[in-house]
């Protein structure tokens, strides 16, 4: 090979390293999106309580986690570039009326740039509350006790603030409709959190075998 080939060769490969360079962010977060967990992953003693955070909502202001006492919450962590994000939206919009009523608040948490979630979310008629950050949105997951986490990830409070279960993955509406029936039962005093949790367990975890044999 002669050197002004090499040189050539040598400036692509250099053109090429900075453009990645520019993406690196981005594809590590899709690459973190696209390799979600079979199982859970190792995590620091459980957080069981809903720890508090502010990030800026729609408008830019800082908002709390605990802007909704008294709601069974399902927080959402997402982003636009994480394909089982963009498909389980449907389901959320459609989880938010049909429990509205029973005192759930769904909360999205868009962890990505501002503009892109903003323009996302008004095509896709987002309706519930979204806080948005990138750094802190990471941060924001972090204070769950998560150590490494897929995209999406989804924790359920009862309306006390408890945390009941957390999901790691696109969510069903099997999964969903059976987390949020349990947590109602957790409101009315039927059932109690520490319960709560040991049932969802064993029932989730039956979900996913069943899944696998079937598969």
């Amino acid at each position: 090979m002669n050197s002004k080939l090499s040189y050539f060769l040598m400036a692509v490969v250099a053109l090429a390293l900075g453009f990645l360079g520019a993406k690196e962010w981005r594809t590590h977060r899709i690459d973190q999106a696209a390799a979600i967990a079979e199982t859970a992953p190792q995590a620091r003693p459980p957080v069981l309580e809903l720890p508090e955070f502010s990030l800026k909502n729609r408008a830019g202001e800082l908002q709390s986690i605990h802007s909704w006492p008294g709601k069974s919450l399902v927080i959402n962590f997402w982003a636009t570039w994480c394909a089982p994000c963009r498909r389980e939206i449907p389901l959320l919009l459609e989880l938010q009326k049909q429990y509205a009523a029973d005192g759930m608040q769904l909360v999205g948490i868009a962890v990505d740039f501002r503009d892109d979630v903003l323009k996302y979310a008004d095509a896709m008629h987002i309706d519930y509350p979204l806080l948005i950050g990138e750094q802190d949105g990471m941060e924001a997951i972090d204070a769950f006790g998560i150590q490494a986490v897929g995209f999406p990830y989804t924790v359920f409070t009862d309306a006390k603030g408890e945390i009941i279960t957390t999901h790691i993955g696109e969510l069903d509406r099997k999964q969903a409709e059976l987390i949020l029936n349990t947590i109602k039962r957790v409101n009315t005093g039927e059932l109690k959190a520490p319960a709560a949790r040991t049932e969802l367990n064993a029932a989730l975890s039956g979900m996913k075998a069943a899944v696998a044999s079937d598969g």
